[in-house]
């Protein structure tokens, strides 16, 4: 059974209703205290990191979150959920984020490519991926985000996507931690099964 974390910055019907079609039990909570009897937590996001820290140490999940961790147990970030994984973000100022992950998050800039990225675009595997299995390389995935990690460590990226003329990291794998900067709930049968792959991890 999956956790999914309700601190009032994510797609969460999108999200339960994809587990729901894979026949994969679910429970969205936003009691911080109840993490702790599940071996699988999904971090959804849409919004501002700012506000979305704010509200996620607010209600506990932070904490809980890091003690999950530490307990060797897995976990997913989905977009604005990706970011807040890692250090810092410079979104409208600078704010500290969970720093599971070390690295920034840093605004696109471009002068060709409409910001912020919305909809589909290919993710190129940097290694052999847990979420990426029985998916063909360079599968379509649906983005919506201003923002892009940065990691500090390229060892945890597990995916590149080309967008505003750069390589950023669309996915992050490292010790049971994944993330991803796409939307898998949005994006088809590739999204379907990204959910599924950490589902039976």
């Amino acid at each position: 059974m999956v956790f999914i974390a309700d601190y009032g910055a994510g797609n969460l019907r999108s999200v339960h209703k994809a587990f729901e079609y894979l026949g994969i039990e679910a429970v969205v909570s936003d009691k911080a205290s109840e993490m702790s009897r599940y071996e699988k937590v999904l971090i959804p996001g849409v919004g501002a990191f700012g506000p979305a820290m704010e509200a996620l140490n607010r209600q506990g999940f932070g904490e809980a979150l890091k003690e999950h961790i530490d307990k060797g147990r897995s976990v997913l970030g989905i977009c604005l959920g990706m970011q807040l994984f890692l250090s810092e973000s410079e979104e409208m100022g600078a704010h500290e984020g969970l720093d599971i992950l070390p690295g920034k998050v840093l605004r696109f800039t471009s002068s060709t490519d409409k910001i912020p990225q919305i909809g589909w675009n290919s993710v190129d595997y940097c290694k052999d991926s847990v979420l990426f299995r029985n998916i063909p390389d360079q599968s379509y995935f649906y983005f919506v985000h201003t923002y892009y990690c940065v990691p500090e460590e390229p060892e945890s990226v597990a995916a590149t996507t080309f967008f505003a003329g750069k390589n950023f990291c669309s996915a992050i794998e490292k010790n049971g931690i994944f993330a991803v900067q796409f939307h898998p709930e949005k994006s088809s049968e590739a999204g379907l099964q990204v959910l599924k792959n950490f589902a039976e991890f």
